[in-house]
């Protein structure tokens, strides 16, 4: 069998594998996120929106839509929004965010549903995995 045979024959598990990897690495960064909004008792409405260099948002947002944004600011890094956003399109299967939710919902809304699809596939999610420190 030459090299694209193989390439083509293998290509439905190659592709089940980035899905996988795309879920698990929604899963560690939602975890993170409920972990670090969880230790710091946060809660509100947020609006995430991803970078559209259309609108000269050339950078994922979180917008805390309570006013108090700098304690958003205090939390995150400019990283953890663009990790939020990337896992958050990955989730809702859209590129362009403009989502708006409160941060306790956060585990419930997003997170539950990404451990469930992962459990449903055999992945093993230990407890540490559940909420990584962050």
């Amino acid at each position: 069998m030459n090299t694209l045979s193989l390439l083509l024959a293998q290509r439905p598990a190659l592709l089940r594998q980035v899905r996988l990897a795309h879920t698990a690495f929604a899963h560690a960064t939602l975890a993170t996120w409920v972990a670090r909004i969880t230790r710091a008792r946060l809660n509100g409405p947020v609006t995430l929106r991803s970078a559209d260099p259309g609108e000269e948002r050339f950078c994922a947002t979180i917008i805390a839509r309570d006013g108090r944004q700098s304690i958003i600011e205090e939390h995150f890094t400019e990283e953890d929004v663009r990790d939020l956003a990337e896992a958050m399109a990955f989730v809702t299967c859209s590129d362009e965010l403009d989502l708006t939710f409160e941060l306790e919902d956060l585990e419930t809304r997003f997170l539950g549903p990404v451990r469930a699809e992962l459990e449903r596939a055999g992945i093993t999610i230990d407890a540490a995995d559940r909420r990584p420190a962050a």
